[in-house]
């Protein structure tokens, strides 16, 4: 289970998620869970691949780093 980073971009205000493991930065282009009060679960990339981070029962502060797997 890799390590990932999510932080908000300043122009756009879109997602990225970056797997230092793998030197890869990609959009966010969905979020299982993007509630006030529940945020995570399974992550699409904009190329495609998905990625799980277990839920939160907040919206964190970003940037942020977490454990994520394959989903």
């Amino acid at each position: 289970m890799p390590n990932v980073m999510i932080r908000k971009e300043a122009e756009s205000g879109n997602l990225t998620l970056y797997i230092a493991k793998k030197d890869l930065e990609e959009t966010v282009t969905a979020i299982e869970f993007n509630e006030a009060d529940r945020w995570g679960g399974e992550f699409e990339l904009a190329d495609g691949s998905r990625y799980y981070i277990e839920p939160l029962s907040e919206q964190p502060k970003l940037p942020i780093t977490l454990r994520a797997r394959r989903a």
